[in-house]
């Protein structure tokens, strides 16, 4: 069946299939054995069906009819113990898999033919995604780049990866699977590349306007290669600092290609805490108030610092007219507007009313 349907899928990128990266390969295995030991139990019965069908047709009077029919233990036992043994195959499988192929676990080899040796030196690459571009920060070389990624082929690469507003997802199908970036919170992902060449990487997590252009290119290159690119990067790249930082921030649509030379230091630390902006208190410092009992009536002056909405709004956190990029309810009325929101009528709740449907409540 499966050699049938090949023809047909001649016109279809199969990169998910023929990956060139080791994790990417082994969860390719896995597709194909959970596949394979699914096709064990559909294969027979859609065979079985057709031909039942065709065996008891009604012109078909050789057909054995037996009215009283109505048990066999041995087909019962088929029946039963074939799908309870696939069950038990497939969650081996998956159990194993789960633990082997956890993202947040270093890789022990290159791939199936060779371990990871222990002087090997991972890549570190922090990435962000914004609205709706990729951010790369190369923190070993003090670099960073947008819409593009390179690796050196068979250096372990670890990402950490985070987003600056709305969810998203990284994923570079030839690598690895994706990986969820969320804003505030860091996921990881450990993979390597196994073949030169380039790649397509792109946002498996529809988050806006731009979602479809949220693409970059993955290259995969011989040490001598990447080296050659990060000397690209350093002579023809720009300062990223904060201040550049919140301009790229700002919602794009295919936006080009770009290469800082230089970062500066605790960029990506203040991207993930939310805190680039001057003024505002990271979210690790929030975290560590709490932790420690709050701040009590002190706490009331952290407030303007701890407002990561309306980002993109002219005046931030003291009002005044949204840029662009900012973010209108579905209401019609800018966020935290005092007006009643359009078509809404505003209706007042009399005290006793609302004290009668507490009580009911509780």
């Amino acid at each position: 069946m499966l050699l049938l349907m090949l023809p047909t899928l001649t016109g279809c990128n199969m990169v998910v299939m023929s990956p060139s990266g080791e994790i990417a390969a082994q969860q390719r295995d896995l597709i194909v054995i959970s596949t394979i030991l699914m096709l064990i139990i559909i294969v027979p019965v859609v065979c079985l069906t057709l031909y039942f069908a065709w065996h008891y047709r009604q012109s078909n009077k050789a057909a054995k009819y037996d009215p009283e029919w109505h048990h066999s233990t041995g087909l019962e036992v088929v029946i039963w113990s074939a799908p309870l043994a696939i069950i038990i195959a497939l969650g081996a499988v998956t159990w194993v898999s789960t633990h082997k192929l956890d993202p947040y676990r270093p890789l022990d080899r290159i791939d199936a033919a060779r371990p990871l040796a222990a002087e090997v030196k991972p890549l570190s690459v922090e990435v962000v995604a914004l609205d709706w571009k990729w951010l790369f920060f190369y923190p070993d070389y003090g670099i960073a780049t947008v819409n593009e990624l390179a690796a050196p082929v068979d250096v372990p690469i670890n990402f950490k990866i985070t987003a600056s507003s709305v969810m998203n997802s990284f994923y570079v199908p030839a690598l690895a699977g994706m990986i969820y970036a969320m804003p505030g919170m860091q996921t990881r992902l450990h993979a390597v590349i196994n073949e030169a060449g380039e790649y397509e990487g792109l946002s498996s997590n529809y988050s806006g306007d731009g979602f479809s252009h949220m693409r970059f290119k993955f290259h995969g290159l011989d040490q001598a290669g990447f080296d050659e690119w990060v000397a690209r990067v350093k002579q023809g790249g720009t300062m990223l600092n904060r201040d550049t930082y919140l301009k790229l921030e700002k919602p794009s649509i295919k936006e080009p290609v770009r290469y800082y030379a230089s970062v500066e230091n605790g960029l990506y630390d203040a991207v993930l805490n939310m805190c680039v902006r001057a003024g505002q208190m990271c979210m690790k410092d929030m975290m560590h108030i709490d932790m420690m009992g709050g701040a009590g009536t002190d706490s009331h002056e952290n407030r303007a610092k701890l407002e990561h909405d309306n980002r993109h709004a002219g005046g931030g956190s003291n009002g005044g007219e949204a840029a662009p990029g900012a973010t209108f309810p579905e209401t019609g009325n800018p966020s935290r507007s005092e007006e009643p929101a359009e078509g809404v009528e505003d209706r007042q709740v009399e005290p006793e009313t609302m004290n009668h449907d507490m009580h009911k409540m509780h």
